[in-house]
């Protein structure tokens, strides 16, 4: 009961949080006007660019399909793509939760071990993660004076001011509480052999252990040059939706692919934000990115709202039926084993 009610917290905070971000983010906008520059969309280009994220999404299955060979299992392509997209439906529920629902799935579909399955995940965001900042820089480098005060006042100072007190303590506590993990850590390490006569700590270095064999993948796996192949393809992408979209709009029907790239790594950074699906926080960052060519606030909120919208109901819809067949899939080897 407790674990329900904690769950329904965690979800009604952070559905909070992104609800005051797209206030901020929509302050002093007319919804009637907001609601006349979207029916002047563009769907050709809106489905076009869908077309190309499913493609990004079959790539990705792919991708966490090399990670998991390297474990001894080979889950198939069809499997796989549906516990990733049960795991992006379940991120527009609760942040990360997405990354375990999408283990769980496959746990029930192919009977992987769902800690062997959350360290191919987390080496995933990690690659994604060095991607995107190689990203920021390159964009910081290749136009400075143009993105560089952009990224200052909207990324890196307030990242900074936000560390000095994260989450309201100062920065000293943390450094307190650095420094008392790592005494745990050194007491854990001299005590081991007797605390593994504890049930609870033996599962704990199962799972660690598992979690450190998953993470090794990206290492050790013997298909390198394959999962940086679907890296790049999944990034391309997601570029290329970004280019795409842009001729949907007539004010940004004007925009250079350098400029797609821009808005591509702030909405991903937006993406990034501890809110569902990246909601409120990725319409105030791209629409004030827009602002930099000149385009209005309402304008940008228009692109933001039909970038991240028709997204949404992508994978609203592609979840809704893998979570479905998952289900059927996992009944009906259950009815035959």
């Amino acid at each position: 009961m407790k674990s329900k009610i904690l769950q329904i917290a965690k979800f009604l905070f952070f559905l909070l949080l992104g609800i005051l971000l797209l206030i901020y983010a929509f302050r002093d906008i007319h919804l009637s006007d907001l609601w006349e520059g979207l029916k002047k969309t563009r769907l050709f280009w809106v489905f076009l660019a869908l077309l190309i994220g499913g493609i990004s999404h079959i790539s990705r299955a792919y991708r966490w399909i090399l990670l998991i060979k390297h474990l001894g299992y080979n889950p198939s392509v069809r499997n796989t793509f549906y516990a990733l997209m049960a795991g992006y439906l379940a991120n527009l529920a609760l942040p990360r939760l997405g990354e375990i629902t999408r283990c769980g799935s496959l746990h029930k579909t192919d009977k992987i071990p769902v800690d062997s399955l959350l360290g191919t995940v987390i080496a995933e965001r990690m690659s994604d993660l060095l991607i995107l900042i190689l990203l920021i820089m390159s964009v910081f480098f290749l136009k400075m004076k143009f993105f560089g005060e952009f990224l200052n006042q909207h990324i890196f100072f307030p990242f900074l001011n936000k560390f000095e007190t994260f989450f309201g303590l100062p920065a000293f506590l943390w450094i307190v509480l650095v420094l008392l993990l790592v005494a745990a850590y050194l007491i854990y390490r001299l005590l081991r052999e007797s605390l593994m006569k504890y049930l609870f700590f033996r599962r704990v270095s199962a799972i660690k252990n598992n979690l450190i064999k998953g993470l090794k993948t990206v290492f050790l796996m013997p298909d390198k040059g394959l999962f940086l192949l679907h890296t790049v393809i999944i990034w391309f992408m997601y570029f290329l939706m970004a280019y795409l979209i842009f001729f949907a709009l007539e004010p940004t029907s004007i925009l250079k692919p350098l400029d797609a790239l821009f808005i591509m790594t702030i909405g991903s950074i937006g993406m990034t934000a501890p809110v569902q699906g990246g909601i409120g926080a990725y319409h105030w960052i791209v629409s004030s990115g827009l602002t930099l060519y000149g385009i209005t606030r309402e304008e940008g909120l228009v692109f933001a709202t039909v970038a991240h919208g028709s997204q949404t109901i992508m994978v609203i819809l592609l979840g809704a039926i893998s979570f479905f067949l998952i289900f059927l899939t996992a009944k009906r080897q259950k009815q035959s084993g």
